[in-house]
């Protein structure tokens, strides 16, 4: 007979390591949320105008944008993620 072995394998989903995940304040709400349940949404805009691209430095034009990380709720709420499939059948009366 074989020697036995767990019968699970251990493993870490939502970070390499173990032990406590890091924790992101909503870039809208302010909210402390574990990083893996976060949306990443790019802010900024974009120079269209040429007469102005010409005056702005090219080196400059990338500190325009910046990343925000929202919570689950906030990310609902400015419609960047749709609810789950069960509570949407739940919101819109199907069985």
């Amino acid at each position: 007979m074989p020697i036995s072995t767990a019968p699970y394998k251990r493993t870490y989903k939502h970070v390499k390591s173990r032990g406590r995940e890091a924790t992101i304040t909503c870039g809208i709400c302010g909210r402390g949320v574990p990083r893996y349940k976060t949306f990443a949404l790019t802010k900024g805009f974009r120079i269209t105008d040429p007469s102005i691209l010409q005056q702005v430095n090219r080196r400059f034009i990338h500190m325009l944008s910046r990343r925000i990380r929202l919570c689950p709720s906030c990310a609902r709420f400015q419609g960047i993620v749709q609810p789950g499939k069960s509570v949407r059948k739940k919101h819109m009366g199907f069985r």
